[in-house]
């Protein structure tokens, strides 16, 4: 393996252990919903993204929740939350991932991360209501939501949560990128 080859798995690697650690470190924001928890495990994907591109944020998405469900395992026993929670981390990064190699300004870099907000808050109240919820309920053996508390549960709780938790990760994030910035457009070629 070359140098670079080695550099990147190792950055990767460490990112992705970043990442389990800060998934292991989340808290309920919204006291109705106490399974909706808070957790900054983006912010070492949305890295990869800038780092090494799209491929890599995936990557760190995906080991952080197969490590979480080793380890700290799933309420319903099958990885429902973490099936949401990489779905949730795909989409918040994706747009990310789409303009890392126009990024030279924070201006865009912002809009990125807002555009992944709102992509993340829309699709994942659409697949909660369709697929994770049902999911989660049947695989708990519990019964299904009625129609209105499933609405309920996903216009008070699933969407504020979406998208207080993009801009919150978008907040502690854009100092973070701005300290590396000169570093990246010494090191990596993307940041101007």
């Amino acid at each position: 393996m070359n140098h670079k080859k080695v550099r990147r798995l190792v950055y990767i690697s460490m990112l992705s252990s970043i990442a389990f650690v800060l998934m292991m470190l989340s808290f309920p924001i919204l006291g109705a919903y106490p399974y909706l928890k808070m957790d900054f495990s983006d912010i070492p994907a949305l890295l990869a993204v800038i780092l090494y591109g799209p491929g890599a944020g995936i990557t760190v998405e995906a080991i952080k929740v197969v490590l979480n469900y080793f380890i700290a395992g799933s309420a319903s026993g099958v990885p429902v939350d973490q099936t949401a929670n990489f779905v949730a981390g795909i989409l918040f990064i994706l747009p990310t991932a789409f303009f890392v190699k126009k990024m030279d300004s924070i201006k865009l870099f912002v809009t990125a991360l807002f555009v992944g907000t709102i992509l993340m808050s829309i699709i994942m109240s659409i697949l909660n209501y369709f697929l994770f919820i049902p999911a989660y309920t049947w695989f708990l053996n519990a019964p299904a939501l009625s129609t209105n508390a499933l609405k309920t549960t996903i216009l008070v709780g699933i969407l504020p949560f979406n998208l207080i938790k993009g801009f919150v990760v978008t907040l502690v994030l854009t100092p973070i990128f701005l300290q590396l910035k000169p570093w990246l457009k010494e090191h990596v070629h993307i940041a101007k």
